[in-house]
C-alpha cells in the first residue's frame, strides 16, 4: 500500500525510498533500461515488493530516480552559497551540473522509455536550473564577483554545451578547463582607464 498523500511517510520507509533511487540512479546510468527491478531492489538492500510499493512502474522508478538527481543539484545551491563565497559556489554547483548531466546521458535510454509511456520527465526540468543558476548569479553579482547582465538561460546553454564534451576521464578533465573559461567570462571586471 502506497503512503498516503495526506500522512508523512515514516522515516525507515524514507530511508528505503532514498536507497531505491540511489540504486536505481546506478543501475540506469551503468546497466541501462534494461536492469531488471529485482536488481535494483538487491542493490539497495530492499525486496521487491517494497520497491513496487514505492515505484509501482519502472516508468515511475526512472522518473523518479530523475527527478532526484535534479533535486539534488538544485538543492545544493543553498549549502554551497553557506560554505563558500558566491562565485566559488558557482564554479562548483558547475561541477556538479557536469556530473548530473552525464548521469543523465547514461539514464538516457530510460528515460526515453519513460517519454513513450506518455510521461514527461523534464517538464519542470529548465524552470528549476534556471532558478538555481539565478540564485547563484545574484548572490554573486550582489558580492561584486560576477558580472549583473548576465542571463541565466545563457550559462544554462553554457554549461549544456560543455557537458556534452564530459565521458571519459579524460575528457572531464577538459570539461572543467572549459568550466574555468566561462567562469572566467562571467567574472566582474573593473574598468580600467
Amino acid at each position: 500500500m502506497a503512503e498516503s498523500a495526506d500522512r508523512p511517510m515514516r522515516a525507515d520507509a524514507q530511508r528505503n525510498r532514498a536507497r531505491l533511487l540511489e540504486a536505481a540512479v546506478r543501475a540506469f546510468s551503468q546497466d541501462g533500461p534494461e536492469v531488471t527491478l529485482d536488481a535494483i531492489a538487491r542493490d539497495a538492500g530492499v525486496g521487491i515488493g517494497t520497491l513496487y510499493r514505492h515505484f509501482p512502474t519502472r516508468e515511475a522508478l526512472v522518473e523518479a530516480a530523475y527527478r532526484s538527481e535534479l533535486a539534488r543539484l538544485c538543492g545544493a545551491v543553498p549549502e554551497l552559497l553557506r560554505d563558500r563565497p558566491p562565485d566559488e559556489a558557482t564554479r562548483r554547483w558547475m561541477d556538479l551540473f557536469v556530473d548530473y548531466m552525464t548521469t543523465k546521458r547514461g539514464m538516457a535510454d530510460a528515460l526515453r522509455a519513460v517519454i513513450a509511456s506518455g510521461r514527461n520527465p523534464y517538464e519542470q526540468s529548465r524552470g528549476q536550473l534556471i532558478a538555481a543558476i539565478t540564485t547563484l548569479l545574484t548572490a554573486a553579482g550582489g558580492a561584486g564577483t560576477l558580472r549583473r547582465d548576465i542571463e541565466p538561460a545563457d550559462v544554462l546553454a553554457s554549461l549544456g554545451g560543455v557537458s556534452l564534451t564530459a565521458g571519459e576521464p579524460a575528457q572531464r578533465e577538459q570539461a572543467g578547463r572549459l568550466l574555468d573559461l566561462l567562469m572566467d567570462g562571467l567574472r566582474y571586471q573593473a574598468a580600467t582607464v
